[in-house]
């Protein structure tokens, strides 16, 4: 980061207002409030940018110098970026789960080890859905039929060729989708070398580690064991094959260095610490380095074997062994996610039962990762099973139909989606009656003199404030549709057995089993429909910003954690935004100046980060105004380990409590961090924290005013720096601010 001297009116003992967007992606113009800006730091990824001088109203309020942070390209950037995304999401969550810790785990590093594997298991599972398409259907089935053949000499130029020399040109499929998702995972998004700060922690809370630590080095020991995992999950499968009706030295040589090779990554993510290693080591990332090397000469050896062994191959069917290494994977996935719900079950207490996910968040996102995984994967091998498959429904074909395990998962997550549809509207029934009496008791008392002609206005608040209210209600229902997505993928059990969805369904349940074939291709489709429309909510958040508001939350969610369990899942952009942060704030802080930080939406939890961050010399001379902010309403929640209470008084300690949130009823993601202050409530909280809360009346008013022809619009979760509630919190905290300042100024 290139540091500008400052511009404008910063002589010692000002006060700079330094404000940080949420996940609107808003352009700094928007953010300061001011038509004309420039950049004073940071380039275009990252920057901080004030009002150009000499134009009028160049200052803030109380004549407060402004700046604002812009980082929304940090998560996205590119297209290529956003794409990735996309198709890696459920990486991406299971990346997300990791941070989901509860505060007394039992055993942080077996929390860890289970989080790990079941991120190697998604890798596992995408290789063996290529291998699926390549080799099983392609390979082993449609160039061994003559009418799946006919009329495509796309693939017939390979037909009628040993099975050997088939699966051997086509494995080198499964091979470049290998080499895509390492080398998306591998691309440097930015240069993070400037922006590292001091490795001593100055806080004993651990959210002051995101973005203070190197990741490289840890996403560089878990890629290569993925990658490795990878190659080897390829070589299972061709030697898998190979071993229905072969065997040899040869043969027992590879199976038993690609199970070596295998137990390796297993061993690397559980139980070796050198893993977690926040520094580089040659000896010990050329262990990693040589494993990723092992399994990839490794499965050029099995490729040459497979292609030269003169053994006979075995007749029709499918490829053997490969449903029931699908089926295993899918076996081991669930038993992966029980026993990790177990173990946070096992320590729930600690306070953490007014928030079901506060202790299940973990299970719950790791399963819905595994889900949506299983999900892609039988959705990319039954469509294209479903093209090959020219005469009749792939359920019932006999050429070109998927491995059992995969319709079960098709039919077990669309049975899980419908169900949980029908348990949200059910909720959304029986909650509205009293989300709308809470909703007619706050609207009574923020507009308790509304004339007869606001009735219609006031029903839309009350609308608005139940809406917000609803959020609350999404924890059992994420938790419901998690044990859902898991029963769905314990059935994979059943393709072991070789049991057919529609026999089962319709020997004992009554259900005819044309239905059941019919529920799995509607699932199908629905599952098609998911992907396409991440495709064009990722295309429309990498274009419009408006439209990113709402795809915003998750995508920020997601990447605002460092890589510490999937390699692949998107970068991590608090690696360099929260050191920026600090950086600016401390030249500031030590060219004289006062820093007010005004964090939106997540760019409090940015905020956050950073002043845990800072050392007490700075934090001094820093003010924290956060609105629409989900520190107290999502984050306490969903990383209890990392944004606990004990975690936010220790950042209004670290800064003399000149901290103020403002928050509105009518915001379905920000919230009160420590106390509501709603009108008739009582007050239970005392101290500082009690002083950090102000609540908004939102809108400001029912009717218009004397001077317009419309009521003041409902902002929900839009930022309010517009506001004069706003300039208050500011005056107040400058005020501070200025009281504050070490006599030596």
């Amino acid at each position: 980061m290139a540091d500008a001297t400052p511009t404008g009116p910063t002589t010692s003992g000002g006060i700079v207002e330094l404000r940080v967007h949420g996940v609107s992606g808003a352009g700094a113009d928007q953010v300061l409030d001011r038509p004309y800006v420039h950049q004073v730091a940071g380039d275009r990824s990252g920057g901080f940018y004030r009002p150009r001088p000499g134009y009028p109203d160049s200052t803030g309020t109380d004549g407060v110098t402004l700046e604002a942070y812009r980082w929304s390209d940090l998560p996205s950037g590119t297209a290529v970026r956003t794409l990735s995304l996309v198709f890696l999401l459920p990486f991406m969550l299971c990346n997300v789960a990791l941070w989901m810790r509860p505060a007394n785990t039992v055993s942080k590093r077996g929390f860890m080890a289970l989080c790990r594997v079941l991120a190697l298991t998604l890798t596992v599972l995408y290789v063996l859905s290529i291998v699926g398409v390549a080799l099983d259907l392609v390979a082993w089935r449609c160039m061994d039929s003559p009418s799946c053949l006919a009329g495509r000499s796309w693939l017939s130029w390979l037909g009628g060729r040993p099975p050997g020399l088939r699966l051997g040109v086509l494995a080198l499929v499964p091979v470049a989708a290998i080499g895509l998702v390492w080398w998306l995972g591998a691309r440097p998004g930015h240069s993070f070398d400037a922006f590292r700060t001091p490795s001593t922690p100055t806080s004993k809370h651990q959210l002051s580690a995101v973005g203070q630590w190197d990741g490289e080095p840890l996403v560089g020991r878990l890629r290569s064991v993925h990658v490795a995992a990878a190659f080897t999950t390829l070589s299972a499968s061709l030697l898998a094959a190979r071993a229905s009706q072969h065997r040899s030295w040869v043969m027992v040589t590879l199976l038993t260095a690609t199970g070596a090779a295998l137990l390796a990554c297993l061993i690397l993510v559980t139980v070796v610490p050198s893993m977690d290693r926040t520094d580089p080591s040659p000896r010990v990332d050329g262990v990693f380095r040589g494993l990723r090397i092992i399994a990839c000469g490794l499965t050029m050896l099995v490729i040459v074997h497979v292609v030269i062994s003169p053994a006979p191959w075995p007749q029709g069917g499918a490829l053997p062994g490969y449903g029931a290494i699908v089926a295993w994977l899918f076996v081991s996935q669930t038993v992966l996610v029980i026993a990790l719900a177990a173990l946070v079950i096992w320590r729930r207490g600690g306070g953490q039962s007014r928030s079901p996910i506060r202790a299940l968040g973990a299970p719950v996102f790791i399963t819905i990762s595994a889900g949506l995984a299983v999900a892609f994967s039988a959705e990319l091998v039954y469509r294209v099973a479903d093209l090959l498959d020219r005469e009749g429904t792939t359920a019932d074909g006999l050429e070109t139909s998927p491995p059992l395990a995969y319709k079960w998962a098709i039919f077990g997550f669309f049975l899980a989606v419908v169900t949980a549809l029908l348990v949200a509207g059910l909720v959304t029934r029986l909650t509205r009656r009293g989300r709308r009496r809470a909703a007619r008791a706050i609207v009574a008392a923020d507009f308790p003199d509304a004339p007869p002609q606001a009735a219609d206005r006031l029903r839309r608040v009350e609308q608005a404030v139940a809406r917000a209210r609803f959020t609350e209600r999404l924890e059992p229902l994420s938790v419901v549709y998690a044990g859902l997505a898991a029963l769905g993928l314990a059935t994979s059990v059943l393709g072991l057995l070789q049991l057919l969805p529609g026999d089962v369904a319709q020997r004992y349940v009554g259900v005819p089993e044309n239905m059941v074939n019919f529920l799995i291709g509607s699932g199908s489709y629905v599952i098609a429909a998911i992907l396409l429309g991440l495709v064009v909510g990722g295309i429309f958040a990498y274009r419009t910003a408006q439209f990113r508001r709402y795809v915003g939350v998750l995508w920020d969610l997601g990447t605002f954690w460092p890589r510490a369990a999937h390699p692949f899942a998107p970068p991590c952009y608090a690696e360099r935004a929260v050191p920026e942060l600090a950086k600016r704030i401390t030249y500031l802080v030590e060219q004289g100046q006062g820093v007010l930080l005004a964090g939106h939406s997540h760019g409090s939890v940015l905020l956050a980060a950073t002043v845990l961050q800072l050392p007490t010399r700075i934090t001094e001379r820093v003010a924290l105004l956060t609105y629409g902010s989900p520190l107290g309403r999502l984050y306490s929640r969903l990383f209890p380990a990392y944004a606990d209470e004990p975690a936010l008084r220790e950042i209004g300690e670290r800064i003399g409590w000149r901290w103020i949130n403002l928050w509105r009823d009518t915001d379905p993601i920000g919230g009160w961090i420590f106390a509501s202050h709603r009108p008739g409530e009582a007050e239970t909280l005392t101290g500082p924290p009690a002083t950090v809360d102000r609540r908004l009346t939102d809108p400001q008013d029912v009717v218009p005013a004397p001077s317009d022809s419309v009521p003041p619009p409902i902002l929900g979760h839009w930022p309010c720096e517009s506001q004069e509630a706003f300039g208050d919190a500011v005056r107040d905290l400058t005020a501070r601010l200025r009281r504050a300042r070490p006599a030596r100024d």
